[in-house]
């Protein structure tokens, strides 16, 4: 049986029409071969799993709720799981008053950002992205019709005169922004962490132009050096800041977890939008990670994880200042926390084409183009320094190192 080309097409949404793969993902599909080191993808350290901890409390588990994890559960999420993460959000941050109304959990965050989308935009909307922002993110408003204008980050965040200069010209054409979505702590790709002057900033700013905030948070307790920053939500007084939280970083991607925390009237919305989706995320997760926050071990198993971060990102930093070639316009960011670095060329450089070149020589990273939501620049990377043992990461850069050298010979 023949298929019919032209029916498949006609049928097709105007949604699908804008969706493309995810760049990172095909990519990644290129790294495969044991011989090549990968700095590409954005995943953790899988000896940072907590496998012994969580037989046990499974097969507990299962014996004390099972009926109830075997069963569908409440769209907002199960309750145990949320009053512990409200519970340990109010001792982070001093937030007093948020209830149950405040919160639903949610498949992850990459879920949490394809929701907004369906709740804020319309084919046409524009959102404001961070240039270079995360590709997860670009997607999913991507898919609903948004038309990103991005910003450019600076070191702590940012350029905010840019920022508001670009909001001025959007209201004075006619139109306005649905909302800004940003990642302040140890950004993916770039690593920046805001600084204290422009979260208040920006909050200013939104405030005055009466925009919604879509804060980020998948890194932010991963900070190695440095004091903590509050929570754009912390700072907000007037409920425009919703905050994207994961276990995906700190815990365990495999069972795709995460959580949103906002105003009520946006949670209420999400929940009517996730009923749609897929009902409910899994109880059988959500009850297996109650019980393990309740035993404790969530924040050992963050410091834990914070301790073999640190030594991987300086490890990669000592190895960039040892094999990458002096004095030809390589700039790198130092991040505090989170899981990547950031590499900028000379414009002449186009990291798309140098790719390839990397493959050859058995490494591998993200092309930056990915990453913008506007006017790309084809000069920098990303690089992941989680999930490659210390050996690899001096071996990797080392190889990438005579890359670079050749090209910028």
């Amino acid at each position: 049986m023949s298929f019919n080309d032209e029916m498949f097409e006609k049928s097709l949404s105007v949604a699908i029409g804008s969706m493309k793969r995810s760049v990172i993902r095909e990519l990644l599909k290129l790294v495969e071969k044991p011989e090549i080191i990968s700095f590409a993808g954005g995943l953790p350290a899988p000896t940072t799993f907590p496998v012994e901890e969580l037989q046990e409390i499974v097969s507990t588990s299962l014996g004390k709720y099972g009926k109830t994890m075997l069963q569908y559960g409440s769209t907002e999420g199960d309750s145990r799981l949320r009053r512990l993460l409200l519970e340990r959000f109010a001792k982070q941050t001093n937030i007093k008053g948020l209830d149950d109304k405040n919160i639903i959990i949610v498949s992850a965050s990459q879920q949490a950002l394809d929701m907004v989308g369906k709740l804020f935009i319309d084919r046409g909307d524009i959102v404001l992205v961070e240039n270079p922002s995360y590709l997860g993110g670009l997607s999913a408003f991507n898919s609903y019709g948004a038309k990103m204008v991005g910003v450019d980050l600076e070191d702590d965040g940012i350029n905010i005169e840019q920022f508001e200069q670009k909001i001025k010209e959007i209201y004075s054409s006619g139109k306005k922004v649905k909302f800004f979505y940003t990642i302040p702590d140890f950004h993916n790709p770039a690593g920046v962490c805001y600084s204290l002057e422009k979260r208040k900033k920006i909050l200013e700013i939104a405030n005055k132009y009466q925009f919604i905030i879509l804060e980020d948070a998948p890194y932010k307790e991963l900070r190695y050096e440095n004091e903590d920053l509050p929570y754009l939500y912390q700072l907000d007084s007037s409920g425009i800041v919703v905050t994207l939280f994961t276990f995906s970083k700190i815990y365990c991607p495999g069972l795709r977890l995460g959580w949103v925390i906002g105003h009520p009237k946006i949670i209420d919305k999400l929940v009517v939008i996730k009923q749609a989706v897929d009902l409910c995320t899994a109880p059988f997760n959500q009850i297996i990670t109650a019980e393990y926050m309740e035993r404790g071990f969530l924040d050992s198993r963050i410091e834990k994880n914070k301790q073999l971060y640190s030594k991987r990102k300086n490890i990669m930093l000592d190895a960039f200042e040892k094999y990458f070639p002096k004095g030809k316009g390589i700039k790198w960011t130092k991040p505090e926390g989170g899981l990547f670095l950031w590499v900028t060329l000379p414009e002449k450089i186009n990291t798309e084409d140098l790719f390839f070149e990397a493959i050859k020589n058995n490494v591998a990273y993200v092309i930056g183009s990915a990453f913008y939501g506007d006017q790309p620049k084809f000069n920098s990377f990303r690089m992941n320094f989680s999930y490659p043992n210390e050996e690899d990461i001096i071996e990797g850069v080392k190889r990438l190192g005579k890359v670079l050298d050749n090209a910028l010979s």
